[in-house]
């Protein structure tokens, strides 16, 4: 694969004039709804010969659930897609009009970042979630997916890229891209490529930074925490913890380690082991919470930094809410922790101080997710700070560009004092 001259075909894409066209955006989306459900059996296909060979080679079970491409993920993408199609368009939005002196006026608008690199797990569903969201913002993408997947996404980025020109966008607005090889080509594409979005551990992602010069957005690991505080109620801590842990076992928001005060462990820890137990999980525990829980496993240093995708837990008690947060500032990810209280000064302390992309009060961490944000699904959920932050839906997908207006301005008649800054906000849209 020559990735240089597929870099230059993406850029061109990007570039196409068609590509700003919202209606044109528009049309593609439903075109790949419409077109993956006339594909099915052919996707099916592909799909079970990746989940042969991954089963041959010994992947985990969880790995296997994101692998598969079934009837459920079908309408998942296709209902994603649609809904996508009635978001309102991303770019063009006048996000600042200001008047600098009397007809002189200066816009912020958004626009797309431009060709942009992702890399992520064998998840077929997520494929084409990340090139719909693409395609909606005015950005063109190269594609990376783990090897497992290898045949399921070439086949939904086939149909992608012919449902793209079947209304006249170019189909190179993705591309798959098939081997490490063509990763370590893709990072020394600087001058072409804008953005590269790695998916992954946070040892693959520093990787990812030290050998590119091109700007890098981390989606690292989801190591999610649920604290149950002294003043949680009961019924509530059950549901939240029990549905963060094993609602889905195998995706980045699901929680790795609960903590749970010490004044509330004898009351909640054995009722919760009972309700894991019968969903398969092993509990592996501090001394503390091994009391309430004799079947349990030791807990290791190495628990509290591990994002387990599997039925496995880490659980500890705490002996107040500072505790509780420092532990999550130190072990978690950046991604997505909760707190079950009925107190609202400690959910105020732990919204504050927890140092995460999402912070919950009574609720699951299951609920990280960009379509469920009504993002339009997500290219990945950002645990960095810098430009987008959580769950990366349409807007973490454009930057903005300043447009200025006026009539022959120039800086001398500034200096000449023929022009005086007024600075005067506006109620308006930029009107090119």
């Amino acid at each position: 694969m020559d990735l240089h001259k597929i870099a230059l075909e993406i850029r061109r894409a990007f570039l196409s004039p068609d590509l700003q066209n919202l209606s044109l955006r528009n049309q593609a989306l439903l075109a790949m709804a419409k077109n993956l459900q006339t594909a099915f059996p052919e996707i099916q296909k592909a799909n079970e010969e990746d989940l042969l060979d991954a089963r041959k080679s010994d992947l985990a079970a969880p790995l296997l659930k994101r692998l598969r491409f079934d009837e459920a993920k079908l309408h998942q993408v296709t209902q994603g897609l649609e809904d996508l199609a009635r978001l309102p368009d991303p770019i063009g939005a006048t996000t600042l009009a200001r008047e600098l002196s009397p007809g002189l006026k200066l816009y912020r608008v958004t626009c797309p970042i431009g060709v942009i690199g992702v890399i992520f797990e064998s998840r077929p569903d997520a494929l084409v979630q990340i090139a719909s969201l693409c395609l909606k913002s005015g950005n063109t993408v190269l594609l990376k997916g783990g090897r497992e997947a290898m045949r399921t996404n070439a086949c939904l980025t086939k149909i992608l890229q012919l449902s793209a020109e079947e209304v006249g966008l170019p189909g190179t607005f993705a591309q798959l891209l098939e081997s490490r090889e063509d990763v370590q080509a893709m990072l020394s594409e600087d001058t072409l490529i804008d953005l590269i979005i790695p998916r992954g551990s946070a040892s693959f992602v520093q990787y990812i930074k030290d050998h590119s010069r091109i700007p890098v957005l981390g989606h690292a690991d989801g190591i999610c925490h649920v604290y149950l505080d002294r003043d949680a109620d009961p019924d509530t801590a059950l549901k939240v913890a029990l549905d963060s842990k094993v609602q889905n076992v195998s995706v980045c928001n699901a929680c790795e380690t609960l903590l749970v005060h010490q004044d509330r462990a004898e009351e909640l820890l054995p009722r919760l082991a009972e309700e894991y137990r019968k969903c398969g999980v092993t509990l592996r525990c501090t001394p503390d919470a091994a009391r309430y829980i004799p079947d349990s496993t030791p807990a290791t240093e190495d628990d509290w930094k591990t994002e387990y995708l599997d039925l496995i837990l880490s659980v500890k008690v705490v002996s107040s809410l500072e505790e509780a947060i420092q532990h999550i500032n130190t072990y978690g990810s950046h991604h997505t922790d909760c707190i079950v209280t009925e107190n609202r000064e400690a959910a105020s302390i732990f919204l504050k101080q927890v140092d995460s992309a999402g912070v919950y009060v009574n609720v699951s961490t299951r609920f990280a997710d960009g379509f469920v944000y009504g993002f339009g699904a997500e290219v990945g959920i950002s645990t960095g700070k810098i430009h987008a932050r959580g769950p990366m839906g349409l807007d973490g997908l454009t930057t903005y560009k300043y447009k200025l207006i006026g009539s022959g301005q120039t800086m001398q008649s500034v200096r000449d004092g023929e022009i005086q800054y007024t600075h005067r906000d506006l109620n308006e849209v930029c009107p090119l």
